[in-house]
């Protein structure tokens, strides 16, 4: 920790020129942001990357927005009905609303952008098989028929999770849906400038004057959206110790994951806050690959499950206890559905004797086993390589290939051998709201070829999924919830590392208003001094 202060104060003696010169008399000053990873997909249906999502936050609109106590409200629709037989809901859009493109947002541009997204999303493929119509009524309305009552449309076209429900022009809308759009053009509060966008670099959003937000108080992602900042840069700065002098010095305005060894110096600065905005948390995902070697063998994938001790990971990754907390909990600790795993280990060296038994029973050979490591997450990397280390120790051939993020988006939808540029294991995340719903769990899923990354298939999953989907109390939720957990320690879709909460950095002497949300952040209602 000392070196790392000599650092920072060398950092700020020198005076960094990370800032572009300041604009003209007058001119309203950007807020300048360092995110998580830089942008390089503009589709936030088509991936389920954070930056991208954060990206569609800001350029795109939803039909509805959960709000602070997650009951899904209106956004761009102004009414919707549903029949007393609970299968037809009739939506119509707002007056007024226009794309970045100055062109109307009509039911048809809706419709479309629905269909596409209800094919990359696990809730949205629940609502697209009880579907029997979506159809356009006028340039305002649209209906969407169901063959059975399913209570969770709204939530779903609320949600604020991968996959984002983005409604966008038509003419995008219909890209495959397994191929991303080039062109970022909504009805949100922020333009892309897709003129100053250097992937890798640095991303520019301008404040949509066009947007006309709700007349409501802003709660949760609800209510009215403001624009405050008339200009805001995402930059990249891969060097932590780089960004936080560069905070600290006054030269940007925002971290969104200041590393953990930094918060204390950072809580300690002048004109500097520390705070958490994101209230349900985040759940680590390791991901398996089901259709290769090893991890085709569900005794591999059990293996692995015995080699993860969260502890181990969140003191590597976090290290701050107060910011973590161990977990085994397929639908985290603090929801309504919190269950509890039988499986148990008296000590890392049973966990050990445990792995080495599986991986032999797998028919395992000493076969390279491929991590995909996102060197430019700090926190990811960081969990890639405990990863690594635990495998080592339980005598695996680990081949850990390290990549940016951005390289790991392109490479994780590959199904081939990881000889020939597929993969075995990659670490992600999911916010802890997510994680928390059996049909949103992005792990869980085990759908096959249309599940997540790793595409695990278990019949016994899917009917208790589609059980919970129809439960009306919280009781039968719960105990559907506690099946699913007791199934996902047998089969392993996904193993959680760990749950955490990710406190932001920020200039309290330039902003304020930032708001605290379920999940992710937001930069409307944001005022920049």
């Amino acid at each position: 920790m000392k070196q790392l202060s000599r650092n920072i104060a060398l950092a700020l003696a020198m005076g960094l020129a990370l800032a572009a010169p300041a604009g003209a008399a007058g001119e309203a000053r950007p807020l300048k942001a360092v995110m998580n990873a830089a942008l390089t997909n503009l589709d936030p249906i088509q991936t389920t990357s954070d930056i991208s999502l954060l990206h569609g936050m800001m350029v795109y609109d939803t039909l509805f927005s959960w709000d602070q106590d997650l009951v899904a409200k209106p956004q761009m629709v102004e009414s919707h009905q549903l029949s007393d037989d609970k299968l037809t809901y009739t939506f119509t859009l707002r007056e007024g609303l226009k794309w970045h493109d100055g062109q109307p947002v009509k039911a048809e541009d809706c419709v479309a952008s629905i269909q596409r997204w209800w094919v990359r999303d696990t809730l949205g493929q629940r609502i697209a098989a009880l579907a029997t119509d979506i159809s356009v009524i006028d340039d305002r309305s649209f209906r969407i028929v169901l063959k059975a009552p399913f209570g969770y449309l709204l939530d779903a076209l609320a949600k604020t999770g991968s996959n984002f429900p983005a409604m966008m022009p038509k003419r995008l809308a219909q890209t495959s849906p397994s191929e991303q759009i080039r062109e970022a053009v909504g009805s949100g509060p922020y333009k892309f400038v897709s003129a100053e966008w250097v992937p890798g670099s640095k991303t520019v959003y301008v404040k949509n004057t066009d947007y006309v937000p709700r007349n409501e108080p802003p709660s949760g992602t609800a209510g009215g959206k403001i624009a405050k900042a008339e200009r805001i840069e995402w930059l990249v700065m891969p060097d932590q110790q780089t960004a936080q002098a560069a905070l600290m010095n006054g030269e940007i305005d925002f971290i969104e994951t200041p590393q953990a060894d930094f918060i204390p110096m950072l809580r300690e600065a002048k004109g500097v806050k520390v705070d958490t905005t994101a209230t349900f948390g985040i759940q680590g995902i390791l991901r398996m690959n089901h259709l290769q070697p090893p991890f085709d063998n569900v005794k591999a994938r059990q293996a692995m499950a015995a080699l993860v001790n969260q502890e181990t990971y969140m003191r590597a990754i976090v290290g701050n206890p107060d910011f973590y907390q161990v977990c085994d909990s397929v639908f985290v600790c603090g929801s309504p559905l919190q269950t509890h795993s039988k499986l148990t280990y008296a000590s890392d060296k049973a966990r050990v004797e445990t792995a080495k038994r599986l991986f032999q029973e797998a028919g395992y050979k000493g076969e390279p086993i491929v991590i995909l490591n996102p060197t430019d997450s700090a926190l990811s990397s960081a969990a890639a390589m405990v990863t690594a280390q635990v495998m080592r120790e339980a005598g695996l051939n680990v081949d850990l290939q390290s990549m940016d993020w951005a390289s790991i988006v392109a490479r994780r939808p590959n199904k081939g051998k990881p000889s020939e540029g597929g993969w075995n294991i990659f670490i992600s995340n999911q916010s802890g709201m997510t994680a928390a719903n059996p049909l949103t769990n992005l792990g869980l899923a085990a759908t096959c070829e249309k599940a997540w990354f790793g595409w695990p298939c278990d019949e016994k999953i899917e009917a208790l999924r589609d059980e919970f989907a129809t439960a009306s109390s919280l009781d039968d939720r719960r105990r559907i919830a506690q099946a699913l957990q007791d199934r996902a320690d047998e089969s392993v879709p996904y193993i959680s590392f760990g749950q955490w909460t990710q406190p932001v950095a920020y200039r309290s002497d330039r902003l304020s208003g930032i708001l605290k949300l379920p999940n992710a952040f937001a930069f409307w209602n944001i005022a920049v001094k």
